[in-house]
Formats: structure tokens, sequence, C-alpha cells
């Protein structure tokens, strides 16, 4: 692997084109048969995705994230008959005192609804008289770009009941069955994303067992993933950018899981950038040096090249938009010219992109921490 440089890097440094056809529309037909590119050497090599536990040394740890994706697209109407769709950000947990079932939610329609008023949301706009009304409470967050509603039961039944998966803008059909079961983790267990971590859609339980027989350990983080994810970067100068804000939680069994493998030398695998950012924010808030501390709370880390990694030795991940936050974590992690290289070759080769395509491995540059 090339030694880590560090230069003043712009928005247009994490360009590419990509060839429409190469976004992947749907899932491969099994999880682990998706293409996976090893690119830890100084050379890629183009492997299938069952063959990770192979490129894995026994004793390392491979850290998970076991969020789940909430069916947060809502499609409704307002009382004047206009279409709304909403994506729910987040819920909200209640407080004392305070109304209960509230969540913060993306609304869209050709006029905003006001505070005070209702939205009536269903399965489509044909069965919205099974649907349930949801009282519109104002608007927060940046540029008040978020509405907070008031639900009149618990936002995780009436979602599961009404709501649909929510896609990325990039997947161009309406979401199937399929989605439903394939646009989520088989180690899902806590509810709040409202995007997947996709780079964990190609485990399956014969790669889990089988890095449980290769002698790889694993743990669990939590972060929800927000939409802010697909949020573009706008600006030529990086540090210009705000990130979105994302609850997270990496526990004490986690955090001495990572502890025992950096003492006996082996690495810690990072599936997906998700996990990445989950134990690097908890690495910044631990007292001393790495990670010393459970932690739980918001992060709103931006990882571009000169990042000091603390944590995570290796990186599983798919392939990102262009000019994405995520292009730069990856650069920050692997080298930016043998990521955009790595980028080059996947092209040429058909690789999948995005959420639904394939995946890649990463070793972390060195002098990169």
């Amino acid at each position: 692997m090339p030694a880590f440089t560090s230069r003043p890097y712009t928005l247009a440094d994490f360009d590419f084109v990509l060839p429409g056809e190469l976004i992947a529309q749907h899932p491969s037909p099994e999880r682990s048969a998706s293409r996976l590119l090893d690119g830890c050497g100084e050379r890629p090599v183009d492997r299938v995705f069952r063959e990770l536990p192979n490129l894995l040394t026994p004793g390392d740890l491979i850290v998970f994230n076991d969020t789940r994706v909430i069916k947060a697209r809502l499609l409704g109407e307002k009382p004047t008959g206009g279409a709304v769709e909403a994506l729910v950000e987040r819920v909200l947990p209640d407080v004392p005192g305070g109304p209960p079932h509230q969540v913060l939610a993306h609304l869209r329609a050709s006029k905003s609804p006001k505070a005070g008023s209702t939205v009536r949301f269903g399965l489509a706009p044909s069965s919205l008289a099974e649907g349930f009304d949801a009282e519109v409470l104002g608007r927060t967050g940046p540029d008040d770009s978020l509405f907070r509603l008031r639900f009149p039961a618990d936002p995780f039944a009436l979602l599961q009941q009404f709501g649909h998966v929510p896609l990325p803008p990039y997947i161009t059909h309406t979401d199937e069955p399929e989605d439903a079961e394939r646009y989520q983790t088989v180690f899902a267990e806590r509810p709040g994303a409202v995007a997947a971590p996709t780079a964990s859609l190609h485990f399956d339980e014969g790669v889990l067992a089988a890095l449980a027989a290769r002698g790889v350990a694993s743990a669990r983080v939590t972060l929800h993933v927000g939409a802010g994810t697909f949020q573009p970067v706008r600006s030529e100068n990086l540090a210009e950018h705000r990130m979105h804000s994302e609850w997270f939680e990496v526990p004490e069994a986690t955090v001495e899981a990572v502890a025992r493998a950096h003492a006996s030398g082996r690495k810690v695998v990072a599936a997906g950038t998700t996990t990445l950012r989950a134990l690097e924010s908890a690495a910044l808030r631990s007292p001393g040096e790495g990670l010393t501390a459970a932690q739980r709370g918001e992060t709103d880390i931006f990882i571009t090249p000169g990042f000091r990694f603390q944590v995570v030795d290796r990186l599983v991940t798919n392939f990102h938009l262009p000019k994405s936050t995520l292009m730069m974590l990856v650069s920050a992690f692997a080298g930016h010219d043998h990521v955009m290289a790595l980028y080059r070759h996947a092209i040429e080769a058909r690789y999948r992109f995005f959420s639904y395509g394939d995946a890649m491995l990463l070793d972390r540059v060195r002098g990169a921490a």
C-alpha cells in the first residue's frame, strides 16, 4: 500500500464519471454472491464476497452496525387534497410532560403544511381512508428543513403498517416485497435507520459462520443512518460543508473487544462506513488515546484526507457516489490516489455501484493514524 500523503483537496478531487447502467437497481440473487474488489495490495484483485473470511486473520475483529431500517417513507395528503410525501428522519423519544409519539420528517408538498394543520398518511393515496392523521407541530433543524410531527400512536408501529421502504433516490423503482427483506441486514436489531448500512447487506448466515470458524471475533455498534447520508456537498471548499447528525452507540463490550484485538496485534475491521464513523466518533470522545470508553449520543463527524484514525484498520465498503462525503471518507482511509485507481478498475470491470451494488475491501493507508 502507498504511504499516507496529505494535500489540500477540493470537491472536484472526488469526482468521477459513472455509466448509469452500473448503478444497481436490484440486489444480487444471493447476498454473498456479490463481487468483492480486494484493494488491500498494490494491484486490485477481483473476488467474490463469500471469500472475505479467508482474507482476514484469526483473532481479527469485525464490527457490525446492528441498526434496523424502518419503513420511513409515507404517502399522504393535506385536508385540501394536495399530495404530501414524508421521509421520517428520526423517531423522537417521549419526553415527560410533552406531546408523545413525535417524529422529525422531511416533507415534500406543493405548499408546505403549517403548524397546527394535519396530514393524512396511508399506504397510497387510494387507501388514505385506512391511514392515520399526523399533526404538524412546527419546523426545526438546519434552515428549518425538518418538520416536527405528532403521530396518534407508536410511530414505529404506524410506519411498519403504512410506510414504504426508503430506497435511495438513485434507485428508480418503487419499493417491492423484495426490498423489505434485502434492504435490511441479516443481523438488524435496533430500529431507527432511514438508510441501510449497505456494506453489511452482503453478509449472510454462511459468511457469518465462516468468519466464526476462521476465528474472527465480532462485535456490534449502532448508528442510525439518516437521510443526510445522501446530502450532496455543494462547496468546493470542503471545510464549508456541514454534516448531518446521527445517533450512535458503542457499548462497553465492543470497547473491550477492540482492546483485545489491538493488544494481540490483530486488525479491527469495520463492516461499512457507518460502523467506522461510530467507532472513530467514540474514540474522539474517549479519555486518553484510542477507544477507551463506551460512548453514545450524536455525531456529525466529517472524515476527509488528513483525518487521524484511531480504531479501524480495515474497511469493507460499497462503492459511493461521486463528490460524496463517503468518497472523502474512503479516500482518507486508503489514500486518495489509490481509491481513485480502484474506482477506475471497478468501472472498467463492470462492478455494480451504490446501495445494491458490489463491495470492496480496503486497508488503512500507512501514516493515516
